[in-house]
C-alpha cells in the first residue's frame, strides 16, 4: 500500500466553501466508483480555511497517469471536476490546468 498527500486551495468565499463541503458529505456514486476502481483504497480531505489537504492510500499498482486517463474518458467524472472547479483555486506553483498537487514527504516517524 502507498500513501500520497496532495494540496489544493479553495476560493476564499464562505458560501462557496460551505457548498463545497456539502458536496463532499456524500459524493456522487459514480465518483466514488471511479475512485475505488482506480486503486484508491482510502481517501480523506481536510481543510484549513482555504487550503485543502488530501490523503490517499492506494494499491501498489496505482498510477496517477492511468487515473487521469480514465477520468478524461469518464463524462460523469468530467462533470464533477468542472463543478468542483467552481470552488477550487490552483496553488500558485501549479501548472496550467493542474489542480491537486502531490506533496513531498519531509518527515516520517
Amino acid at each position: 500500500m502507498n500513501r500520497y498527500c496532495l494540496a489544493l486551495d479553495l476560493i476564499d468565499d464562505d458560501a462557496l466553501i460551505q457548498e463545497y463541503e456539502r458536496y463532499h458529505i456524500k459524493i456522487w456514486p459514480e465518483i466514488e466508483k471511479s475512485i475505488k476502481d482506480s486503486g484508491i483504497l482510502n481517501m480523506q480531505i481536510y481543510r484549513l480555511h482555504t487550503r485543502l489537504f488530501m490523503i490517499m492510500e492506494t494499491t501498489d499498482d496505482f498510477s496517477f497517469a492511468e487515473k487521469a486517463k480514465k477520468d478524461q474518458e469518464n463524462p460523469k467524472v468530467q462533470e464533477w471536476e468542472n463543478l468542483m472547479w467552481k470552488y477550487q483555486k490552483a496553488l500558485p506553483q501549479a501548472k496550467e490546468n493542474e489542480k491537486w498537487i502531490l506533496m513531498k514527504k519531509i518527515f516520517d516517524l
